[in-house]
């Protein structure tokens, strides 16, 4: 069965119909709704274009910086170059601002700072942050990164993942202790994300800093695979892990605003809201 990045683009003839601007648009399209690496035979199988073709536009977008290929030289995926690009957008959409009052509404609700995240190659970004109005709080702004293996959004995330993705992108992010609850081992970190699987939700119980605790839960989509969170957090002295988890419906609601939010910008009807979608290891 195609992927919604891929129906749109066969089924509205843009590989066969359109300008070359568009057909490499539609290439970068199909390329970045993958979660792997792709070869120029699979990508001439779904497009239908010749191979020559799809191998001279896919070094046009290479030249750009907007893909990669792997060692072998055989699979290709996203770049950096893409990458920033698509965080940038994130950052300064014009949803923010709707995006952010969904946010503030859920800080004056829960009394305690509120982030929106999303992966970053192997970190979490901070799209989007509401501080809570207590003396005591941890001063993080919109665009900031932290690791993503003692994070309740890059637990979240990392759950998301099959079983052998998180383990390649684990193995340029090292498991650094920064407090004595930090996870440092894979096998550890495994066991926990199989309970963040199975929950539906992540705690850092001062695992990135001490006397911080904080929850995150994904941000439904209806395009497979969620890769934004929304998270709560405050210090341990506020709010304890059992404390974080009675907050989880409140959180849900907002995350399912989210959903909505982004919808309006698509094809997706906002009235059918999924789950936020964990993929089995």
């Amino acid at each position: 069965m195609s992927s919604p990045t891929q129906h749109f683009a066969l089924e509205s003839g843009e590989f066969a119909d359109s300008t070359p601007g568009l057909r490499l648009f539609a290439l970068l399209e199909l390329i970045g709704s993958k979660d792997h690496f792709v070869s120029l035979q699979s990508l001439t199988e779904e497009t239908g274009v010749p191979k020559p073709t799809v191998f001279r536009m896919l070094q046009t977008l290479e030249t750009a910086g907007l893909i990669i290929r792997q060692s072998d030289k055989r699979q290709y995926g996203t770049g950096t170059r893409l990458r920033r690009f698509a965080e940038t957008l994130l950052l300064n959409a014009t949803q923010v601002g709707t995006r952010h009052a969904v946010l503030q509404a859920l800080v004056d609700d829960l009394g305690e700072t509120c982030n929106i995240t999303a992966l970053s190659g192997n970190e979490i970004l901070y799209l989007d942050r509401v501080e809570t109005q207590e003396p005591l709080r941890f001063n993080l702004q919109s665009g900031s990164r932290v690791p993503i293996h003692c994070s309740a959004s890059g637990k979240v995330l990392l759950a998301n993942m099959p079983r052998a993705q998180r383990h390649k992108l684990l193995r340029y992010a090292p498991l650094k202790q920064l407090t004595a609850n930090t996870i440092t081992t894979l096998e550890d970190l495994d066991e926990e994300l199989k309970q963040v699987h199975s929950v539906g939700f992540a705690i850092d119980n001062e695992e990135f800093m001490s006397g911080l605790v904080c929850m995150a839960i994904a941000v439904p989509t209806a395009h497979g695979r969620s890769n934004q969170c929304v998270a709560v957090q405050a210090p341990a002295m506020r709010m304890t892990a059992e404390d974080a988890v009675a907050l989880l419906p409140r959180l849900r609601s907002a995350a399912a605003a989210l959903f909505e939010i982004e919808a309006e910008g698509s094809a997706v009807n906002p009235s059918a809201i999924p789950e936020p979608r964990l993929v089995l290891p």
